[in-house]
C-alpha cells in the first residue's frame, strides 16, 4: 500500500530539489537531493549499508521543513476561541472544504427542504452569522471559500452549492473546484481556515463527518504549506454561479 506523503517544502525555488516529505501515518521523513558520489567523501561515512544512498542537503532545508519535535502535540482550541478568529483577523479569511458531506448540515430545516426538492429561502437563516459577516466585510476584510466537488456531486455538495447564494449575499466569495483538479494539484485532504496568511485553524472530523475539534497551527513552515494550497486551489477554482451553470449544462 502506498504511503500517504505530504510535501513539506523545498530548498530550491527553481527545480524543487532538495526537498522534504513526511509520511502522515508513520511520521517518517523522506529527504531527496543530489547524491554524494565522491569516493573519498563516501569513505568517510560510517554505517553506510548496502542499498543506502547518501544525499547532500543544505542545513536550512532541515531547519525550515523538518519536524521540530519527535511527537507533535496538536494545539486544540475551543469553539469560542475559534469563533473569535472571525472578528480578530486583519484582512483575509480563506477556507478549503474537501468533505463529501457535513453531518451538521443534515440536521437543518434548509437541508430537509433542499432534499425534498423545494426552493430554499436563505433570507433570515442564521441572522446573527450573516450580520457578523456583513460587519466584517464592511470593514474591508475579505472572506473566501473553495469547495471541492465530486463528479457526480453528492447531495451535501449540491446543498452547499445552493447555500453559496446566502454566503455570497453577505460578502463571501465562493468558488468550486472539481475533485480531480484538487487531486492533480495535490491539495491536502483537510478542511481548514487560513487567517491573514499567518495562522491556520484546521477542522478535524470523525468518520461520521461530525466536527471533532479545531486545531490551531502557527508554525511558519506549516502555515506556508496551507498558503501554497490556497494559491494552487484559487488557480483552478471557478466562481460558484459559473460552476452551477456548468452542472446545469451537463444535465
Amino acid at each position: 500500500m502506498a504511503r500517504r506523503l505530504r510535501f513539506n517544502g523545498t530548498g530550491s525555488g527553481v527545480n524543487g530539489c532538495p526537498a522534504v516529505h513526511e509520511d502522515l501515518d508513520s511520521g517518517e521523513v523522506i529527504v531527496h537531493g543530489p547524491a554524494l558520489t565522491d569516493p573519498d567523501d563516501i569513505d568517510q561515512l560510517r554505517h553506510l549499508n548496502e542499498g543506502e544512498v547518501p544525499i547532500v542537503v543544505p542545513r536550512e532545508l532541515l531547519v525550515d521543513f523538518g519536524p521540530k519535535e519527535v511527537t507533535r502535540v496538536p494545539d486544540i482550541i475551543g469553539l469560542d476561541e475559534f469563533d473569535r478568529l472571525f472578528t480578530q483577523f486583519k484582512h483575509t479569511a480563506w477556507r478549503l472544504e474537501t468533505r463529501r458531506r457535513y453531518a451538521s448540515d443534515e440536521t437543518t430545516g434548509t437541508y430537509a427542504q433542499f432534499t425534498r426538492g423545494e426552493p430554499v429561502n436563505w433570507d433570515g437563516v442564521d441572522a446573527a452569522w450573516c450580520a457578523e459577516r456583513r460587519e466584517q466585510t464592511a470593514l474591508g476584510k475579505r472572506f473566501e471559500r473553495v469547495r471541492v466537488i465530486d463528479s457526480p456531486p453528492t447531495a451535501g455538495q449540491l446543498y452547499l452549492l445552493d447555500n453559496a447564494r446566502r454566503n455570497s449575499a453577505v460578502g463571501e466569495r465562493i468558488f468550486n473546484l472539481w475533485r480531480q483538479d484538487a487531486d492533480r494539484l495535490a491539495l491536502p485532504a483537510e478542511d481548514f481556515w487560513l487567517f491573514d496568511s499567518r495562522l491556520v485553524a484546521r477542522l478535524n472530523f470523525d468518520a461520521a463527518d461530525n466536527l471533532l475539534n479545531v486545531e490551531l497551527i502557527t508554525e511558519p513552515a506549516a502555515v506556508l504549506r496551507y498558503v501554497q494550497a490556497r494559491d494552487a486551489a484559487m488557480h483552478l477554482a471557478v466562481p460558484y454561479d459559473q460552476f452551477a451553470a456548468q452542472l446545469t449544462a451537463k444535465e
